[in-house]
């Protein structure tokens, strides 16, 4: 179910030092790169005159490849630089550069800008003359293309150092980085194009780091069920229609069976309803999982409910203010791996704190708790108890809607009660989620995600 590696700074740069110490020259790693991101800024822009800027590093050194590769297949390319080589790879790039090169302060504008200042591993903002130099240049240009990151953002949590134009495309090398998909790096990126360049992206793989990616979910057979195909329990509270939401979700996603517990919305006949006060029967029967937390409160009488949820063998999702009441209790220990949190980032920090990056974050909450945490928002941030993580870019800003997270809710628990392991069912629902989003297209309100979600399933059997 995971997608494309994601690799930390340090990460590729391992992964590059093991191609290196196989017998690969960092020379040749850096003309692949210049190479392949000439190649993309052809195929994206055409011909069209070009002016590409220089760093001082080797993300320097991979822009005078492109300007000596765009200006062989014919651009009109000029070459524009921070400062001299650093590194006896860029040197030799640059020597190779047959052009002028002007100082980023004299550069004059282009229809298309190359940024090649900085690339993975920046740790501080850039100077302020410089950064306002390549905002002007870009604001300018025509087309705008990264190499590696646009120049200023952080590499491994999305953070921006100092302010960051906003880039047509955004060409990187051997394997995504979290910023190309952690908000609010993310948004500045523009599309996005990978290039392999001979490195192996798990020689320096990063704990289990991947991009989400499409599941590959079991179609019921003859010997199937509704209880093999899952039981399900929503359990109500004081707002009936956020858990009517989660019940219809589980069932258009391919649940057998859901019942709801409480006062229930407008739900599909086949949801069977039966009232808070059968919890305890209920509890005690033939479940595949319980989700409890949509609308549900914080009162007294919730929290006794939750109790009751959290003593239970069942594996559970806790949504809303379920999430809030569980930290409040100290997160009582359940069974490893029998647990799915979806807080967004005010539940996130309610519950947790909000110090560090998503990622990190994510992480370190799960660790804690021993559940598996499916840290929402524009970059939904999927992490296990023992390391392994996912992050999904927003398929559709549209999902910005009241009631889409309890129909997240909803996917990711009756994928659970279908007997997928937690982690592997929170990557399921988020898949399946951004993917009826898609379907449904601008103007989805949550409603309509779970008439979207029966086509999304099936391009996952």
């Amino acid at each position: 179910m995971t997608g494309r590696p994601i690799l930390t700074a340090a990460a590729m740069r391992g992964a590059e030092a093991e191609a290196i110490a196989a017998g690969t020259p960092v020379e040749t790693l850096m003309e692949r790169a210049g190479t392949a991101a000439a190649e993309a800024i052809l195929r994206f822009a055409g011909i069209v005159p070009a002016l590409v800027l220089c760093g001082p590093g080797n993300n320097g050194g991979d822009g005078y490849v492109v300007a000596r590769r765009l200006r062989e297949r014919g651009l009109d390319v000029r070459v524009a630089a921070l400062g001299e080589p650093a590194s006896p790879a860029a040197r030799t790039a640059k020597a190779a550069w047959a052009g002028p090169v002007a100082t980023l302060a004299e550069a004059a504008p282009a229809p298309l800008l190359v940024d090649s200042l900085f690339g993975i591993g920046l740790s501080r903002p850039l100077d302020e003359p410089a950064w306002r130099r390549l905002a002007a240049l870009a604001a300018v240009a025509r087309l705008r293309v990264a190499i590696d990151l646009p120049s200023g953002a952080a590499t491994d949590d999305g953070r921006l150092l100092s302010p960051v134009p906003y880039f047509d495309l955004t060409v990187t090398f051997g394997a995504l980085k979290p910023s190309h998909l952690l908000q609010p790096a993310a948004r500045h990126v523009g599309r996005l194009a990978v290039a392999d360049i001979g490195v192996d992206p798990g020689a320096g793989a990063d704990g289990g780091l991947h991009e989400i990616g499409r599941p590959r979910l079991r179609p019921p057979g003859p010997a199937d069920h509704k209880y093999t195909r899952g039981h399900l329990l929503v359990v109500g509270g004081a707002m009936p229609g956020a858990a009517a939401l989660a019940a219809s979700a589980a069932l258009r996603s391919g649940t057998g069976y859901v019942t709801l517990a409480g006062e229930a919305g407008t739900v599909p006949d086949a949801v069977v309803r039966r009232p808070l006060a059968a919890l305890d029967e209920l509890l005690a029967g033939r479940l595949g999982a319980v989700l409890i937390g949509p609308g549900f409160g914080r009162d007294a009488a919730a929290r006794a409910l939750l109790r009751k949820a959290m003593a239970a063998p069942h594996p559970l999702l806790l949504d809303g203010d379920a999430l809030r009441l569980a930290a409040e209790e100290g997160w009582p220990a359940r069974p490893a791996g029998a647990t799915v949190a979806t807080p967004h980032a005010g539940e996130f920090a309610a519950a947790f704190g909000d110090e560090g990056g998503k990622i990190e974050a994510a992480r370190a909450a799960a660790s804690r708790t021993g559940a598996v945490i499916v840290y929402k928002g524009a970059d939904t941030v999927v992490a296990g108890p023992d390391g392994p993580a996912v992050i999904s870019a927003a398929p559709s800003h549209w999902l910005a809607s009241a009631g889409t997270g309890d129909v997240l809710a909803g996917v990711i628990a009756g994928r659970l009660a279908s007997g997928l392991p937690a982690f592997e069912a929170a990557c399921a629902g988020v898949w399946l989620h951004g993917r009826a989003a898609q379907l449904a297209g601008p103007g989805l309100i949550a409603d309509d995600l779970p008439l979207h979600l029966p086509a999304a399933l099936a391009s996952c059997l």
